[in-house]
């Protein structure tokens, strides 16, 4: 069997390849570093963060900033308002993504053409902040839990995205021999569409769960009671305001550990934003799977 020789590579290529390498080398420098720092400032002494010598590794390892992340109350309370926020804004965004998108990605929909004209224009344009927040106050929304879920549920971009994905994945022909069968439009969405679209609801759950857990400004805006605070919103408080309740720390702080806390706020604003950014790094490998394929297939034009 004849041997198939390597492509030869022209000095050009080379050079551009070189080029290529060195620029992505660099963006990862520029987006790895913050992070590295972030967590070595998290496991460093006090005294080194706040005198800067700090730079990659931890210095006078500890814990103790995590032990102070821990003891404050605030933070528990923030965590699992933000896990419900997450979890029940994903179920309540995602399915209805899907209910606005499958239909509009049947060509045979009464006044489909429409209904696209009109969610191209409400992406486009909005009545502001002021009458955003009418409609919360008026709809009795206000310092409750339901201001954070509701009106981020239906994204524009998604119902695009999800569109499209049906619309290219889901030939007219599969619809037609199920129908011969018998099976109607809703059996057809849960039985055949929804194990079918694996990576676009992955995409969806991903975009949807990065954005409630990182979201603070509606919380800012329509929650009044700090029982109801999301862990962003602590994360703000502390990193932005520098405001840090003591009091609200448990029991077992001691008077001496509680001067010593004072005197490290610097290092309980690095451990916290370890803590915040934790849960979405354990979701993501899970998902990631789909959802380059997910983002590739809903992106394609008609």
């Amino acid at each position: 069997m004849r041997r198939i020789s390597a492509i030869r590579e022209s000095g050009s290529d080379r050079i551009f390849l070189f080029c290529v390498y060195t620029g992505l080398t660099i963006v990862l420098l520029l987006v790895l570093y913050p992070l590295i720092f972030i967590v070595s400032s998290s496991f460093s002494s006090a005294a080194a963060v706040q005198g800067g010598k700090v730079w990659l590794l931890p210095v006078d390892f500890t814990l103790d900033g995590y032990i102070g992340v821990f003891q404050y109350n605030a933070v528990w309370t923030g965590f699992f308002n933000s896990l419900f926020y997450t979890v029940g804004g994903t179920l309540l965004s995602v399915s209805l993504t899907v209910m606005m998108a499958y239909p509009l990605s049947r060509k045979e929909m009464v006044g489909r053409n429409i209904w696209i004209w009109a969610i191209l224009f409400a992406m486009l344009f909005n009545g502001g902040l002021i009458p955003f927040y009418l409609v919360v106050k008026n709809m009795g929304m206000l310092n409750t839990p339901w201001a954070i879920i509701v009106p981020s549920a239906l994204n524009i971009y998604s119902i695009i995205i999800a569109k499209t994905f049906f619309q290219n994945s889901l030939p007219k022909e599969m619809y037609e021999a199920a129908q011969l069968d018998g099976c109607g439009d809703f059996k057809f969405l849960t039985r055949i569409v929804l194990p079918l679209s694996k990576p676009i609801l992955a995409v969806l759950m991903l975009w949807s769960a990065v954005g409630l857990w990182n979201s603070y400004f509606n919380a800012m805006i329509f929650l009044n009671s700090q029982s109801l605070y999301p862990l962003q919103l602590v994360l703000r408080q502390i990193l932005v305001e520098n405001k840090i309740d003591y009091t609200s720390m448990s029991a077992s702080l001691d008077p001496q550990r509680l001067t010593m806390m004072k005197n490290m706020e610097t290092l309980l604003k690095y451990s916290l934003i370890v803590i915040t950014t934790i849960p979405i790094l354990i979701i993501y490998p899970f998902v990631q799977k789909y959802f380059v394929q997910g983002v590739m297939i809903g992106s394609v034009k008609e």
